[in-house]
């Protein structure tokens, strides 16, 4: 059973270290905090709760059962820390967060003390490594420590549970899926830890003998929890790099026009940078050039384009990236070449500068190398050559 205990707590700590990879920045942010916290007080009382570690504890202390109290307690905190996490997710002004903060460690600091304080008192000489639970079920002061740490764990998955349906309804995407499987891991918990445990003690309480509900069937239920769990709060960290790593190849053909124009700071070395990072990079470079590139805008290429593009069919949207396509192409051409700047320079700004996010520079990289389509099927000349024969000056017209 240590084995499965421990690899459970392995699964908290590997979670916990993907939302703290960056120390500086995760302690600024009291969501991320609190939920490091949390989770890492979850992997303790996996390691505490081992029969291997409460054996070594007990020896240790030369206390039986000192593990008892010590995994307990953990417990305890680790509920604490959850209400902790979900109060900091709720968010409010800053003293209303702290005030609600300080409430929940108090009670739960007091939870803890009555715990060691219920253990001291109580009769607790024989060993046991499993089944604590059950053989102390009728010994005074440790009946009132077991039901008192069940308690309050059970007050905080319940809290979980509520806030878990509430903000489901509320969001949708990769949250919503990371909300609903932290629910089912805390019901999970509820019905497969918890219930197990009440079961087996009110069980000992009249006479019966239920002891492998909490022996067997408790600690493997425990851990799939927080697989679960653990799952849940890494899911939408984990689609956002996903889709930042594909947000940043999507960007390839935009930075490889304008990367000369760039003069932003290199970032520094490192194949361990996340997609997110890499891609905010990028996105600050491409800015940086487009802004370089400003005074090489023929507008001249944007307008002929653009009207190009919407007899070809296209909507008004798809002309505007189209014509904006070859306009940076051609700035980027003259600005290679080191061509004077045109007189038709402007203000103009680009739909990628006036949207906030990626998506604009998206769609901007995706229109540089797509063909216009004219309606019926009927193939019309494609981006590059659209500019390369509208940058050629006109005629005079003579009237």
């Amino acid at each position: 059973m240590s084995l499965v205990v421990y690899l459970a707590a392995f699964v908290f700590a590997m979670t916990s270290a993907l939302l703290f990879r960056r120390p500086r920045r995760a302690m600024r942010n009291p969501l991320t905090v609190s939920t490091c916290v949390a989770i890492v007080l979850g992997a303790l009382v996996f390691v505490c709760a081992a029969p291997a570690t409460l054996s070594t504890v007990n020896e240790f202390t030369g206390i039986p059962n000192f593990g008892a109290p010590l995994t307990y307690g953990m417990l305890s905190s680790y509920s604490c820390s959850v209400l902790v996490l979900l109060i900091n997710w709720r968010g409010g002004s800053r003293e209303q967060v702290r005030r609600r903060v300080w409430r929940v460690i108090t009670a739960y600091a007091l939870l803890v003390a009555a715990i060691v304080a219920l253990f001291l008192l109580a009769d607790a000489d024989t060993e046991r490594l499993t089944d604590l639970d059950t053989y102390y079920a009728n010994t005074p002061f440790m009946r009132e420590m077991i039901l008192l740490y069940l308690l309050g764990h059970s007050v905080a998955m319940l809290v979980m549970c509520a806030v878990c349906v509430k903000w489901g309804r509320e969001v949708g995407g990769p949250l919503r899926t990371g909300l609903r499987l932290i629910l089912i891991g805390a019901l999970l918990d509820l019905v497969g830890f918890q219930a197990t445990k009440y079961t087996a003690v009110v069980a000992r309480w009249t006479g019966h003998d239920l002891d492998f509900l909490s022996t067997s069937l408790a600690p493997p239920m425990a851990s799939l929890a927080a697989l679960l769990c653990s799952a849940g709060y890494l899911l939408p960290s984990t689609v956002a790099q996903w889709r930042a790593l594909g947000d940043h190849r999507r960007l390839a053909p935009l930075w490889s026009l304008v990367k000369s124009a760039s003069t932003a700071p290199k970032p520094p070395a490192g194949w361990w940078r996340l997609p997110r990072a890499r891609l905010q990079w990028r996105e600050v470079s491409i800015h940086d050039a487009l802004l370089a590139l400003a005074p090489y805008f023929d507008h001249r290429v944007r307008e002929r384009v653009r009207d190009h593009a919407l007899r070809a069919g296209r909507s008004p949207h798809e002309a505007r990236l189209a014509a904006e396509a070859a306009l940076l192409a051609d700035a980027a051409r003259r600005a290679a070449a080191r061509e004077e700047p045109p007189q038709t320079a402007g203000t103009y700004r680009l739909h990628a500068t006036e949207v906030s996010g990626t998506g604009g520079l998206v769609e901007l990289a995706q229109a540089l190398h797509r063909p216009a389509a004219a309606p019926g099927g009927a193939a019309a000349p494609s981006l590059a050559e659209s500019t390369g024969s509208m940058t050629e000056p006109e005629e005079p017209h003579v009237a």
